[in-house]
């Protein structure tokens, strides 16, 4: 070797000694243990309330009557704000649910709409009344499929952890088809003893108790005294009154609304994902409604529940705490 590489090689040598020794001492002076949601942008969201998700419904129009654009806030609303998933409520595929797993409309109405970054997290599901037009538990098949799409059974529920030691939400997902029309093949009396033995069982952790169907128990929209409203006020008011449920978030209704009525849970109303439908204004015990296209989103903690509604342009139409 001559002199001058062998001095080069020697100079390059300690540098890169000098260089390495202090990131290598950095290194191991103690250990980290971050994951990737840690160290991304989003890890900086104010995390008063660690548990957020949005709440969908009747959306499921191939893109039109206004679900591309409200689908294209919700990625908007979610990349802004922390939400760990995204409730269904029901109608997810209009005019009769999909005949398959392998049916078009999985493209059409759901994967190529809800693109966003921020709406590839977990979807939880429940059936509306039009889903029941042709083979409804496809739509648990799907799960299987799908990623995101996670609905095991027609009904089923889940405990969600809060963060920060806040203890579990309950999330008990029913199928209302069965129980408003009592459809025996679907053994809704089954179904009802199940949801009240699931709120029975619930752990010592869960600090909020919250049931997600499609039909909604009462409502301003063009349903007020229709029979599915009557039928799910009948079947689960016993049930959630037993149980202090705190709220039932469904659909059906193509608004948003907030009602509150003595002897039932917050009935929030999620149906403005496509089509819309009017609604009355100045009903005692309903604190909002809007016949906008939106969606609403939850954020909890230990002792506070917020809601927000938000159309389809981004605007707050409504806010309101609950505390425990």
């Amino acid at each position: 070797m001559k002199r001058r590489d062998f001095v080069r090689n020697t100079a390059l040598t300690a540098l890169g000694a000098s260089l390495i020794n202090p990131i290598e001492t950095l290194a191991g002076a103690s250990q980290t243990y971050l994951e990737s949601e840690d160290v991304s942008p989003r890890a900086a969201f104010n995390d008063d309330f660690p548990l957020n998700f949005v709440a969908i419904g009747d959306w499921g129009r191939n893109g039109e009557y206004h679900q591309n654009e409200v689908a294209k806030q919700m990625g908007d609303w979610a990349a802004a704000h922390p939400n760990k998933f995204i409730v269904s409520v029901g109608d997810n595929f209009y005019p009769k649910g999909v005949v398959s797993e392998n049916d078009p409309l999985w493209y059409y109405s759901f994967e190529n709409v809800y693109t966003a970054h921020s709406l590839q997290y977990d979807w939880y599901p429940v059936l509306g009344n039009h889903d029941y037009g042709t083979d409804p538990d496809a739509q648990v098949r799907y799960s299987k499929v799908s990623r995101r799409w996670n609905m095991p059974a027609l009904y089923y529920s889940k405990e969600v952890n809060i963060g920060h030691d806040d203890g579990n939400v309950l999330l008990v997902f029913i199928d209302t088809q069965p129980i408003v029309y009592d459809l025996k093949e679907r053994e809704p009396q089954k179904q009802l003893a199940w949801i009240n033995q699931t709120l029975q069982q619930a752990s010592a952790d869960v600090k909020w108790k919250i049931v997600i169907g499609h039909h909604p128990g009462y409502t301003v929209g063009p349903r007020i005294k229709n029979y599915d409203t009557l039928a799910i006020r009948k079947a689960l008011t016993g049930i959630f009154e037993k149980h202090k449920v705190d709220v039932f978030l469904s659909g059906h209704e193509h608004s948003l609304q907030h009602l509150k009525t003595e002897g039932f849970p917050h009935q929030f109303i999620s149906g403005a994902g496509s089509e819309l439908t009017e609604v009355t204004a100045g009903i005692p015990n309903c604190r909002f409604q809007a016949s906008e296209h939106g969606f609403l989103y939850f954020s909890i903690n230990r002792e506070t529940l917020r809601v927000n509604a938000v159309n389809d342009s981004g605007k707050v139409l409504y806010e309101t705490i609950i505390r425990k």
